[in-house]
């Protein structure tokens, strides 16, 4: 349980990481940034979105309540960091360093959470159970010789659209690269759903954002510390932050029934057709 809370956790962000520390080693700063923010706006207005209209997801672990808090503490702080529209390299190590404190949690947490807690028997059943371990280290490997390969491609296929365009490296990182990189979270979240696992489904969503803010976003600030598109503070980091307080507000709601349904969730999409409008126009 401990291996696989970790791995998955850690796994959940691996594409979201490994584009933006290409982009910040490339010196596209504002492109790991537009990752990191579009991912959460992605996961939290298309994801979720599409998945509540898929199915209604009902809100009933008390490990998500504690997660919540979490995800909206690492937001503000990701948006106090991007307020002066600096990203700096004490803040990105302040960043990883929190990412390897939650990692240090979720070790604990294992080791502590009730036996029959509803996220923790969904979890263990999602970790594949009689697969050889050399099977599992050659896939393992696979994966590890893939995802820079992958990573790299799609940064400098970005850089062709954004020169071809007329775009910025911001927009590239907040719409192509961010949907292309939250793509496995969707299929992630209708597999949940599938199997009657809305909590599964929904902890994916806020794991993978506190990740992406934690491991993601520190990756320009470790590696390509500096000046930011004015724009990922003034506007793109608000609109994460909006969502946020809207996921939270459809998941607490005081209804009897703790639950994000279809109109919610056609709500969440409004909310990213209306961006994707707002970045475009």
């Amino acid at each position: 349980m401990i291996i696989g809370l970790t791995i998955v956790a850690m796994g959940s962000s691996a594409p979201e990481i490994m584009v933006a520390a290409t982009a910040s080693l490339n010196g596209n700063t504002d492109t790991a940034v537009g990752n990191a923010l579009g991912s959460n706006i992605t996961n939290i207005a298309l994801v979720l979105g599409l998945t509540a209209l898929f199915k209604p997801l009902s809100i009933a672990s008390s490990t998500l309540k504690k997660e919540m808090p979490v995800l909206l503490l690492v937001t503000l702080l990701a948006v106090y960091f991007l307020s002066d529209f600096l990203l700096l390299k004490v803040e990105g190590i302040i960043l990883i360093t929190l990412f390897f404190v939650v990692i240090g949690g979720l070790t604990w947490m294992s080791f502590h959470m009730e036996k029959d807690d509803l996220l923790q028997s969904e979890t263990e059943n999602e970790i594949p159970s009689g697969v050889p371990t050399s099977k599992a280290v050659m896939w393992l490997v696979v994966g590890l010789i893939l995802l820079p390969l992958s990573a790299h491609f799609m940064v400098d296929s970005a850089e062709v659209i954004a020169r071809h365009f007329g775009l910025s490296e911001l927009v590239i990182g907040l719409t192509i690269i961010a949907i292309g990189t939250s793509l496995p979270e969707l299929a992630a979240c209708i597999a949940g759903v599938l199997k009657n696992e809305d909590d599964l489904a929904l902890g994916n969503i806020i794991g993978s954002n506190i990740f992406n803010l934690l491991a993601v976003l520190a990756m320009p600030g470790l590696i390509a510390p500096g000046l930011i598109d004015e724009n990922a503070a003034s506007r793109d980091s608000y609109v994460m932050l909006g969502l946020t307080g809207l996921l939270i507000i459809f998941s607490f709601n005081f209804k009897r029934s703790r639950r994000i349904n279809r109109t919610e969730g056609f709500c969440l999409i409004l909310c990213f057709c209306a961006y994707q409008f707002l970045l475009f126009s």
